[in-house]
């Protein structure tokens, strides 16, 4: 029923991708089944992509501008980019469609991130969406038409495609609470496999996505409870 009252929200989106490289088929089945939990069965396009020969960063950013610069050519006026390895938990059809009513009145929009990494957040006059400074992560988002092709003039400098989207942190929205994180499948980033298992240690992407989002979003109310168990501790100690 869920996925059922989504699918025609979904049709806002002009072009639907995933990201998935070649050999990787147990992450583009994984894929698929997760797509169907929210009405994206056949609405998804699949981008299959070979491994990087050398740099598996560049090859990250060179699929996300590939499919930027497809929607473009195919004359979208919107696009979404999902990664294979992604995970949907508390979807809400109420709550996309929500985030579709907030981008059709408000067409400034460049960027709407359906689950990310966030160095801030704030209200907006939609309930299920948060105005954001980016921090990263590029697993589940939608550009518009016009930022869409601001991007694809930015080539690889040598900095991974999140935080280059992070510097143009501009009318960038979350929907909240967020829907899309990223599994536990293993990382075929061969850069990060360090950081990869430190993520898996501290209970995953899903884990740290929903501290970090509850973090910014009851940031005073975190403060002022460290304030009053240091006062406690120090009145305890004194």
């Amino acid at each position: 029923m869920t996925a059922e009252a989504a699918k025609n929200d979904w049709e806002y989106f002009d072009k639907i991708y995933c990201i998935s490289l070649k050999d990787r088929i147990d992450r583009q089945a994984e894929a698929k089944i997760q797509f169907g939990k929210v009405g994206l069965s056949d609405k998804v396009e699949f981008v299959i992509v070979p491994k990087h020969p050398h740099n598996c960063e560049e090859g990250i950013y060179d699929s996300h501008l590939a499919c930027l610069k497809s929607a473009i050519q195919a004359g979208a006026g919107n696009v979404v980019i999902f990664e294979d390895d992604i995970l949907f938990d508390r979807f809400s059809p109420a709550r996309l469609k929500n985030c579709i009513d907030f981008l059709s009145a408000n067409p400034d929009w460049n960027a709407l991130f359906f689950g990310c990494l966030v160095s801030s957040s704030k209200r907006t006059q939609n309930e299920s969406v948060l105005k954001i400074k980016y921090r990263c992560l590029a697993h589940a988002y939608a550009l518009n038409r016009r930022f869409a092709e601001t991007i694809i003039k930015t080539p690889w400098r040598e900095i991974p495609y999140d935080d280059m989207l992070s510097k143009h942190s501009k009318n960038f929205y979350a929907i909240y609470p967020s829907f899309a994180f990223q599994s536990n499948s293993r990382t075929d980033n061969n850069r990060n496999v360090r950081l990869d298992k430190i993520r898996r240690w501290c209970g995953g992407l899903w884990r740290i996505q929903k501290i970090n989002e509850f973090y910014h979003r009851h940031l005073i109310a975190v403060i002022a409870t460290h304030i009053i168990l240091i006062v406690i501790i120090l009145k305890w100690i004194l």
